[in-house]
């Protein structure tokens, strides 16, 4: 949902700098200031076609994180300089840029993620309403235009894209969310199954919310994971740095559970059906939405009667596709530019609904396999001829297909939130500063933690033949603690062969396919946890996600299993209070976890397996 280096203004501007005097497409830049129904002004670049030998489309982007460019107004640059839209701007289109209102040179008002409302409350304004009318006003008074609109974003800008095709204008014809967020507190940004997202979730707020252009959190230090562990109790973040002047921390103060508030935040209750033809983007390794798109895909279509929903998923971080090269992410390589193959896939989309060119086929589902790095196309997503296929752990830390039979085998750490588990390789940045590596964070190798005595890795056999992985991942981990409250990591990794011929620096390499966290409060109902009984077994369901990834011969199969996740994870007190915000210092307690494999309480990853 976030702060991309690579929005599409930005981008735009610093392909000017690149840009070759060939003989294509002009186009000229001009700004206005489109009305809403309420009065308020949205501010708004249009870059139009130089040659009026029309009609051209119109495609809509909306942002909170600045639509302005330094071009002057009618000023011209050429189609080659569009970045990622280059081949559609050769061909001719009407690009929109537009500021959300209360961002930047937008008048009004702005907090994150308002649900719509006008539905419910008449005169009520939202960003389904601002898209609409500023639909209306294009298709009226900006010349060569064919009538017809789609709308397209990336994160915050995807979300928007989402709630733009609700209740749409009729020139809007066609929607692309990419990276959209689909529940805060279930998978998404803020939360990840009511765990919350410190780091990501007080950086965030703070840039958005604390003044009308994105700010940096004025942090005093570059290595921010001491600064986290002397931050304290999340109390601290109000009482000592934002006094009550962030809305969003607020509501996270204010909702520490499911409760009507989230759920009415989400996307899941307040987007009915595909009212226009919809293409869901998302990523394996999107650090921020990685699970929006999955779950909107999967919402919408369970009411998609007229075949117009589709999804894309990518070997990506967040919003990788959008840019120019995407051959490889970290230390992994896809052998392709896959930027440049979903590109042609997106021009084809909207040409077929905004300019009728092209037959319209396109596959339902189309989803990069990782570790064979090939594009695979399916008829349905997840797959229907995936086999569902258990993968048991072993007190002796090993992993198999053969559920344990031992009465009482169990293995047991401890948990100290004094010395929490780094998230990734200190240092540890600021989300959004220099130097950061937060957008790869998630194909970093896992052997950093491996030898930790708070993380337990279950390793499997050498792989004889190749294993394929396609649809959601889920684990069943049957856990105690001798606290009241736990957070538990589970990990499912491709570990390489200890001499990868392919390249040396990658031998033992241990790369996370699929990784969640789950709040032991919430194994029962999200909206009314409950402490955990000290040692008594229980069984959480983890859901990892979707994936498409191909395990090769003489690699291994590894689940790792840890308690914290810090800073992008707050740390757990591990003493059950009512409220996490609230909690204090002295809430904070070792505790031992205990992971059950044996006949009664056998722990799995559940892998959907396809056979070629």
């Amino acid at each position: 949902m976030k702060r991309l280096i690579f929005i599409a203004a930005a981008f735009l501007w610093a392909s000017l700098v690149h840009a070759q005097n060939d003989d294509v497409t002009t186009y000229v830049k001009r700004t206005y200031m489109i009305p809403m129904r309420d009065g308020v002004k949205l501010f708004t670049v249009i870059l139009v076609p130089y040659q009026k030998n029309g009609p051209f489309p119109i495609l809509m982007e909306r942002t909170p994180y600045g639509a302005d460019f330094p071009l002057k107004q009618d000023s011209t640059m050429k189609a080659d300089q569009f970045g990622s839209w280059t081949n559609m701007a050769k061909e001719g289109y009407i690009f929109v840029f537009q500021d959300i209102r209360g961002k930047y040179k937008s008048e009004g008002t702005m907090e994150i993620h308002s649900p719509l409302m006008h539905a419910q409350v008449k005169g009520a304004i939202d960003e389904s309403t601002d898209t609409y009318d500023a639909i209306g006003w294009l298709v009226k008074n900006i010349p060569v235009n064919s009538g017809k609109a789609g709308i397209v974003g990336v994160s915050y800008p995807g979300w928007l894209a989402l709630v733009g095709a609700v209740d749409p204008h009729p020139a809007m014809k066609a929607a692309s969310e990419q990276a959209c967020m689909a529940d805060l507190f279930l998978g998404d940004d803020f939360h990840h199954n009511g765990a919350f997202r410190l780091s990501y979730g007080m950086e965030y707020t703070y840039g958005v919310e604390h003044s009308k252009e994105s700010s940096d959190f004025p942090f005093p230090q570059y290595d921010l994971y001491n600064w986290y562990i002397q931050l304290g109790s999340l109390r601290n973040v109000n009482e000592k740095y934002f006094h009550g002047k962030i809305p969003t921390w607020n509501h996270f103060v204010e909702h520490p559970n499911y409760d009507a508030f989230w759920q009415k935040d989400s996307p899941l209750r307040y987007v009915p059906s595909p009212q226009i033809p919809m293409l869901h983007v998302g990523g394996y390794y999107d650090q921020e939405d990685l699970n929006g798109p999955q779950l909107m895909y999967r919402h919408i279509e369970m009411k998609d009667t007229e075949h117009r929903n589709f999804i894309v998923l990518g070997p990506w971080n967040h919003g990788q596709w959008s840019r120019r090269k995407a051959d490889s992410l970290g230390m992994i390589s896809f052998d392709s530019n896959t930027a440049a193959t979903f590109q042609e896939l997106q021009k084809k989309w909207f040409d077929y609904w905004l300019k009728g060119t092209g037959d319209g086929k396109f596959d339902e589902a189309t989803c990069f396999q990782t570790g064979s790095n090939t594009w695979k196309t399916y008829s349905s997503w997840p797959p229907k001829e995936a086999v569902k296929t258990k993968l048991y752990l072993h007190a002796n830390q090993t992993a198999d297909f053969t559920k344990p039979t031992s009465p009482d085998d169990a293995v047991s750490y401890v948990s100290d939130p004094t010395k929490p588990v780094p998230y990734r390789t200190l240092p540890i940045e600021a989300t959004y500063g220099k130097g950061s590596r937060w957008y790869d964070w998630q194909v970093e190798d896992q052997r950093f933690v491996t030898s930790r005595p708070d993380v337990i890795s279950f390793m499997g056999d050498s792989l004889k033949e190749k294993m394929t992985a396609t649809g959601d991942i889920t684990v069943h981990l049957w856990a105690s603690t001798t606290g009241t409250d736990a957070d538990f990591v589970v990990k499912l990794i491709d570990v390489y062969p200890n001499f990868y011929n392919p390249s040396k620096t990658m031998s033992g390499f241990q790369l996370p396919v699929a990784m969640e966290v789950f709040r032991g409060r919430f194994r029962k109902s999200f909206e009314k946890p409950e402490a955990l009984v000290p040692g008594k077994p229980e069984e959480f369901v983890i859901d990892l996600h979707q994936i498409n990834h191909r395990f090769l011969p003489g690699h291994r199969v590894m689940i790792q299993v840890q308690s914290t996740w810090f800073p992008v994870i707050d740390r757990n007190p591990q003493k059950y209070v009512p409220n996490i915000f609230e909690a204090s210092d002295s809430d904070f307690i070792k505790a031992t976890q205990t992971i059950y494999c044996n006949g009664q309480f056998s722990t799995y990853v559940e892998i959907p397996v396809m056979k070629d």
